[in-house]
């Protein structure tokens, strides 16, 4: 384990990286993760000017509060390295995390981080630019646990199950439905990423849901991915944001039910208990590590 920065990611907007417009927008949203996009959202004619336009908008925008990050073309295209380089030469200490996608092994992973510790060294910069990694193909799941255990610099692992069905093969109408799948179709995926980033000490994020005009099947998914430890969601419209803010952050009553068990464990603890009775339910150690790890950790990381 390595001590990674923490950051909030209970809703990752993505937002063109093409449209002024958008990305000013995003700065002003209540999102606290925006990644502007230099992949699917950016048409091959415009991604170079694109990345123009996401260095002017880190630079000059107010991104207080927000986690600022970029995601880049995949490896076998020829923009993914320049992104790299042009995004983090221009925009410095500006950027927080670039996200890569469709990533497959973690030699893809490796690829960028050495990248970018040549480019922090030439520019002396004086933090480290944090790496996050969609996981969208087939092969990319099957090398899940040594990917998100592959650099200290890996912070996060999205699952993109937009790609991940084309790569499956799975029929859906619309990216993030089950269409009448007897289940959750993507519990095993989800699972298994987030199996992965536990292990490994980073951050477990779901993906998208294309159908933002149908808010109460998104927060169910939001609510699916949270109870198996996604810490959050994508969000493609600014209308997704809110909900996911409401899903993945603690509940004031459930944080102060928290904190006066945690209390009173701590009391008698002190005095020699190793488990009590509080209001009828037993608190014991593993019942204040599910609390600090489900509540009262993200309930301090979102200053609630």
């Amino acid at each position: 384990m390595t001590d990674r920065p923490r950051r909030a990611r209970r809703v990752q907007l993505s937002t063109p990286g093409s449209s002024e417009k958008m990305i000013q927008k995003a700065s002003e949203s209540k999102a606290d993760h925006v990644f502007l996009d230099l992949e699917d959202a950016v048409a091959p004619s415009q991604k170079r000017d694109a990345r123009k336009k996401i260095i002017e908008g880190l630079k000059t925008l107010n991104w207080k509060g927000k986690t600022r990050c970029v995601r880049i073309n995949d490896l076998t295209t020829e923009y993914a390295y320049e992104d790299i380089i042009e995004i983090v030469e221009g925009a410095g200490e500006h950027l927080d995390t670039i996200m890569m996608t469709k990533v497959q092994t973690a030699a893809d992973v490796l690829f960028a981080d050495k990248l970018l510790h040549q480019i922090e060294k030439k520019l002396k910069m004086k933090r480290k630019i944090g790496l996050e990694a969609l996981i969208e193909e087939v092969e990319g799941m099957q090398n899940v646990d040594s990917i998100a255990a592959c650099t200290p610099r890996l912070e996060c692992l999205v699952f993109g199950m937009g790609d991940f069905s084309a790569s499956m093969g799975v029929t859906n109408r619309n990216v993030g439905e089950t269409d009448g799948y007897p289940g959750d179709i993507w519990h095993y995926a989800r699972f298994r990423l987030i199996m992965a980033c536990r292990a490994a000490g980073i951050d477990p994020v779901d993906g998208p849901f294309a159908d933002f005009k149908n808010p109460d099947a998104y927060r169910e998914e939001c609510k699916r991915s949270m109870i198996l430890g996604c810490v959050g969601k994508w969000a493609i419209h600014p209308s997704q944001i809110d909900i996911a803010l409401d899903v993945y952050s603690p509940k004031p009553d459930d944080i102060a039910r928290a904190r006066k068990l945690e209390k009173a464990y701590a009391e008698a603890e002190a005095a020699g208990l190793g488990a009590i009775n509080v209001d009828g339910i037993m608190v014991d150690v593993a019942s204040i590590r599910i609390l600090r790890n489900t509540i009262l950790n993200k309930a301090d990381l979102y200053g609630l």
